[in-house]
């Protein structure tokens, strides 16, 4: 027996379950895979179980941060952070020293895996639902510390991390298609959103606009009842949700619309505002000498001197919207408490705090529709507004000015009163808040991060299949070649005509020189003329890392319909044809529209 043969039944040995129980479990397993291939309903029934553990993940996460709060600043349970009026010093200066913590444990992390954690947006776009399980926790757990500790960002990003850590496990466990797996962490993100308001249809069109990038037939079942599982798992708990219930008495008219849609271009404004200043602040942070990790904690500082003069910047910012909501402020107080929690928002995501601007969002959009309606009272423009509406709609539509997702704050503000009217009044400020910031800065604070990392991603569309038709993948590697400097004689003694259409000249060096056409040269009389009078294309070629898109442009300005593929030494690596680029093109946008009908 060879030596291969004896490793053969070695690997089988070892690969092979060790005990009737796991070889039984191994095929119930290879089964459900089937099954779920072959009906929906699999899928439906595996999106509850996602949501309704994607809820407990979202409380438990939610729960963490608040004892860290109770233990620090000596709240009680039922507390939140953000409403105190007062604190002593001693209190804020628990900042910094977590910053430190976050620093040194997030440096102990990086050492070992040095990869940027992937989001869901991310993931859906660029890696068909693909996520790191233990990369999530590990973004929770900051999550956790930062808000714990009273940065101002919210949980809300650790919540969709974590349920759609989950749903791509168990979707990947389950060997599930890429539409279908993209489809499940949208759920399972959607469902710890869900769990987090209370509010299943925020959560679920969270997922359909913001993680999936899209509504379909074929999503819309898996999706809403994770988010249903998601919410059920808050109510069945009985844990306060974060979503403010309360009554708006205003009737729309034509006027309040108008108005409405005017805050919708003022929360735009001021959100490309914040989220250039999280760019700026980050630019600023990391040319700061000194070592990374102890950033978060001089963070942390700032934030400290803040809180001491105004608490209610501290942590994400529910509690201080419920009270905020309740008071009748003055303009000038509601300026107040714009800028501080702007400013400490950018501070926390710029110095290196984990966490999102979700909340943040909501809170300054409730402030800022406030001050809107109060500003024109103080003006003596009588609209007859309630503030509380101009609340409600400036949460909509700020929070979609900086998240995305016109359907979902406007469900969200359903949802908060069970108002038509005012809900009517948020999709109306938001889509004018939407469109606004889709011309002006074409990102959401998600996708603007990924642009500060390099990514050119503007949603969660599916893009990875057509990210990976480079020029080097899907160029031809056997290419003909002759020297420059060979007289057309040789040429045609080597290539005879109907052999080949093009031919890629080199120089001396064994450079790229050109490309030469087979035609051309039998069409040529003088036989001892080199092939270089003749070259073609000569400062046109693609890279190997050029996009289908990149590529696509080129061939289009170059009007030819054959490219040579160089390295940065100007060495030939292959060559691509147009038509071959197109037909792979028109395959993965095919491929794309049969998973957003659902066809198989």
């Amino acid at each position: 027996m060879t030596a291969a043969e004896e490793v053969a039944p070695a690997k089988a040995r070892r690969h092979r379950p060790k005990s009737p129980l796991m070889r039984t479990l191994r095929a119930a397993l290879i089964g459900l895979r089937g099954e779920i291939r072959a009906s929906e309903l699999w899928l439906v029934g595996i999106a509850a179980a996602v949501g309704a553990a994607g809820g407990l993940l979202t409380l438990a996460a939610r729960a963490g941060a608040h004892l860290i709060q109770e233990a620090l600043y000596g709240q009680d349970f039922d507390q939140q952070l953000s409403p105190l009026y007062t604190l002593p010093l001693s209190r804020v200066l628990v900042l910094p020293l977590g910053g430190l913590i976050l620093g040194v444990v997030t440096w102990l992390w990086v050492r070992r895996r040095p990869k940027t954690i992937v989001d869901p947006v991310e993931a859906n776009a660029l890696h068909g639902g693909r996520m790191s399980g233990r990369d999530s926790l590990f973004l929770g757990v900051q999550s956790v510390i930062s808000n714990g500790f009273g940065a101002s960002v919210g949980l809300e990003a650790a919540y969709a991390q974590l349920g759609a850590a989950l749903a791509s496990l168990s979707g990947g466990a389950l060997n599930l298609r890429r539409s279908d797996l993209r489809t499940l962490v949208g759920a399972g993100a959607g469902a710890g959103i869900a769990a987090a308001f209370g509010a299943p249809l925020t959560g679920a069109f969270y997922a359909f606009e913001i993680i999936i990038g899209s509504y379909t037939l074929a999503n819309i079942a898996p999706v809403v009842t994770a988010a249903l599982a998601g919410a059920l798992v808050t109510r069945l708990l009985k844990v306060e949700p974060l979503v403010i219930h309360t009554v708006v008495t205003d009737s729309m008219t034509l006027s309040h619309y108008l108005l409405f849609a005017a805050l919708g271009v003022i929360c735009a404004l001021f959100g490309v505002l914040v989220m250039r200043m999280v760019g700026w602040t980050e630019q600023i942070v990391s040319v700061l000498p000194g070592p990374r990790w102890l950033r978060p904690a001089l963070g942390g500082l700032l934030l400290a001197a803040m809180a001491w003069n105004a608490p209610q910047t501290l942590s994400a910012g529910h509690g201080a919207l419920h009270v905020d909501l309740a008071l009748d402020l003055a303009a000038g107080a509601l300026v107040f408490l714009i800028i501080t929690k702007a400013v400490a928002s950018v501070v926390s995501l710029g110095f290196g705090f984990r966490g999102g601007l979700f909340f943040a969002s909501l809170y300054l959009g409730a402030l800022l529709g406030r001050l809107f309606v109060v500003g024109l009272t103080a003006i003596d423009v009588d609209v007859g507004l309630d503030p509380m509406a101009g609340s409600l709609v400036g949460m909509g539509a700020m929070a979609v000015a900086v998240i995305g997702g016109p359907l979902t704050m406007s469900f969200l503000v359903l949802e908060t009163t069970g108002d038509f009217g005012l809900t009517a009044a948020t999709l109306t400020a938001s889509i004018i808040a939407s469109v606004i910031v889709r011309e002006i800065f074409g990102y959401s604070f998600s996708t603007w991060r990924l642009h500060l990392r390099g990514e050119t991603i503007r949603s969660a569309h599916d893009v990875g299949g057509l990210r990976t038709l480079t020029a080097g993948r899907m160029m031809r590697a056997d290419v003909p070649t002759i020297a420059a400097s060979a007289p057309l004689l040789e040429f045609r003694r080597r290539f005879p005509l109907g052999s080949a259409r093009r031919i890629v000249a080199l120089d001396p060096a064994g450079h790229y020189a050109g490309v030469v056409r087979v035609a051309a040269i039998y069409a040529e009389t003088d036989e001892k003329r080199e092939v270089a009078a003749s070259l073609i294309n000569r400062e046109d070629w693609l890279r190997p890392e050029m996009t289908i898109k990149e590529i696509m442009r080129v061939f289009d300005r170059t009007e030819s319909d054959e490219l040579a593929v160089l390295d940065d030494r100007g060495d030939v690596l292959g060559v691509l044809t147009e038509a071959y680029a197109t037909r792979r093109y028109a395959e993965e946008l095919e491929k794309a529209r049969r998973d957003l009908v659902g066809g198989e």
